[in-house]
């Protein structure tokens, strides 16, 4: 089989064959059955090492072209068509297993990561005589839960307040909580936690 894709950037047991990366975007949008914002593809495959970017975004505009996939309304998701359905259906068995559950696992991590940042909310503020207020919201997804906000002295050091929250928000809100209420245990064994995942 000739290549036809750049191999930087991509995994061993990746894919560097355009016909390949079609339809595993195929398999990946019939798995998500909904529309979905079209950077968050390309991000998934690229960021996963299965397939270079610029392939990828050609792979795409491929299917678009030939009726496989199609634009939703705002124009920056797209959406599986009945005829890329059946690509996902009739040819997905030719890419390998592991190719296949690496994009599942890929999709499952960020629908994750976005439901978290839905429901958790950081705003960074510039302040008028410098730096940054970071504001940390935790939500059940109806009300605040806890409201936070930390004063950083730049931006990078606001990017990473953020950062960290995202990684495990419910670990500062379990810190919060037993620190409020006086749980010494409790809040020693997330500091334990904490430096045992350093």
């Amino acid at each position: 089989m000739q290549f036809d894709a750049f191999s930087e950037g991509i995994e061993p047991g990746g894919l560097r064959n355009t016909k390949d990366i079609g339809i595993l975007i195929c398999y990946m949008m019939t798995y998500i059955d909904k529309p979905f914002p079209l950077d968050d593809i390309v991000a998934i495959i690229q960021t996963n090492g299965i397939a270079n970017y610029f392939e990828t975004n050609a792979a795409i505009s491929e299917l678009i072209k030939c009726n496989n996939l199609e634009y939703s309304d705002d124009e920056k998701s797209i959406e599986i068509t009945r005829e890329g359905r059946l690509i996902s259906q009739q040819l997905s068995s030719e890419l390998s297993l592991s190719v296949r559950q690496k994009a599942v696992s890929a999709i499952l991590k960020l629908t994750k990561q976005r439901q978290i940042e839905r429901e958790n909310p950081v705003v960074i503020t510039k302040c008028p005589g410098g730096g940054f207020d970071v504001n940390i919201r935790i939500t059940d997804g109806i009300r605040d839960l806890m409201s936070l906000t930390l004063f950083v002295p730049d931006r990078t050091e606001a990017n990473i307040v953020k950062r960290n929250f995202y990684e495990r928000p419910e670990r500062l809100y379990s810190i919060m909580l037993a620190a409020a209420v006086g749980e010494k245990n409790m809040v020693d064994l997330a500091i334990k936690e904490l430096k045992n995942e350093q």
